[in-house]
């Protein structure tokens, strides 16, 4: 019968390595053929809409019973569904718990785990560690950026917020922009600019420059690459800006709302933020329930309140598919602001495991000979 001997794929995290879950450049490439197929319509996504981030469990502040999971800065439980069309063909999911407290236990903030499955019948194809997997995929979205927004002389980058997502970004943004000149770093936290550039020195070669301010960072940058978390968010104004800079906005910073009026806006998904704002208007606090985590916060009061029109915003998929010009001329400063798309996590998940079965990785696991009721 053709539902006997139902199995699925395995993957830890080594063998997501060995897979290539790092492999950057190979990332941006898919994440250019995602974008195209999302500039088309060629996806679902979760919700009515079919343009969801995903199901978040919203923990309470107050829990009524004991041992109930209480809210906090970065506590939260996340499933992201997709299904995605073109080459690929097939649905999937990411599921992720998030807590500051696993720092203090020796485990990173989020641990997060993919799942892939066929479009058709459902069946489960891979069960895959995705700590490096959203990493890979989330850095490449800048990388994509770089190749189609950036200005056609650009060749120094800024990186805010030296940490695992910017390890991503940065080699991602060299592989979209083809040559860098220079890297300017900046983190609140010296020893890890310090140990981010000795990481990067070993992925491509350029000048790279640790500097003391964020304006001193962002004064000949070319491309920036935006990746802080937590409540305390890095102020960017205009003026900080060269003129043709691309900003590209993969975490959390408090810009002042003409950066939005008087620059063009670029996002992963449009659709995708107008749900942020969908969902945080239903939530008893109010559109304030995704200040914290929603990229897009600031962007999404000014365009509620009427002030920030969608004509001057534009979707990466469209700019890729060739649909939405990003840029006037080449002085124009553009802004990029990412939130994630589900399936991205779908599109490099069903490349990886790919190479896994090309490779021989991982563990087949047995989910039945037979079913016992069909």
């Amino acid at each position: 019968m053709e539902n006997e001997g139902l199995q699925f794929l395995y993957l830890s995290e080594p063998d997501m390595l060995e897979a290539g879950v790092l492999d950057m450049k190979q990332c941006v490439r898919t994440m250019e053929d995602m974008f195209l197929l999302a500039g088309k319509g060629d996806y679902v996504m979760g919700g009515p809409k079919g343009n969801s981030h995903g199901i978040m469990l919203w923990y309470p502040e107050n829990p009524a019973f004991e041992g109930m999971p209480k809210a906090g800065p970065d506590r939260r439980y996340m499933v992201m569904p997709a299904y995605l069309g073109g080459r690929f063909h097939v649905t999937g999911q990411k599921w992720y718990g998030s807590n500051v407290e696993n720092i203090k236990k020796g485990m990173p903030r989020s641990i997060l785990m993919f799942s892939l499955n066929d479009a058709d019948t459902g069946a489960p194809m891979a069960i895959m560690s995705a700590n490096l997997l959203s990493a890979a995929r989330t850095g490449a979205v800048p990388g994509v950026a770089a190749k189609y927004l950036k200005s056609a002389s650009a060749e120094n980058i800024a990186v805010i917020g030296c940490g695992v997502i910017n390890h991503a970004c940065t080699m991602a943004i060299a592989e979209g922009m083809g040559r860098i000149n220079k890297v300017y770093l900046y983190d609140i936290n010296k020893d890890r600019a310090i140990s981010f550039q000795q990481d990067m020195e070993k992925e491509f070669v350029a000048e790279y420059e640790i500097c003391d301010s964020l304006e001193e960072a962002l004064r000949y940058a070319d491309v920036i690459s935006v990746a802080t978390a937590g409540k305390v968010k890095v102020h960017i104004t205009p003026e900080m800006l060269k003129p043709g800079a691309l900003l590209t906005i993969t975490g959390t910073a408090e810009l002042p709302d003409e950066m939005y009026l008087k620059n063009r806006v670029a996002v992963d998904n449009w659709q995708m933020h107008l749900d942020y704002l969908e969902e945080g208007k239903m939530h008893e606090k109010g559109l304030e329930s995704i200040k914290d985590w929603a990229s897009s916060y600031d962007m999404l009061m000014l365009y509620d309140k009427g002030i920030l029109k969608e004509d001057n915003i534009v979707s990466l998929g469209d700019v890729v598919a060739g649909t939405a010009a990003p840029r006037k001329s080449d002085d124009d400063k553009l802004l990029l602001v990412v939130g994630g798309l589900p399936i991205e996590d779908v599109a490099w998940g069903y490349d990886l495991y790919n190479k896994a079965l090309e490779k021989g990785l991982g563990q087949k696991l047995k989910i039945w000979d037979k079913p016992h009721w069909h």
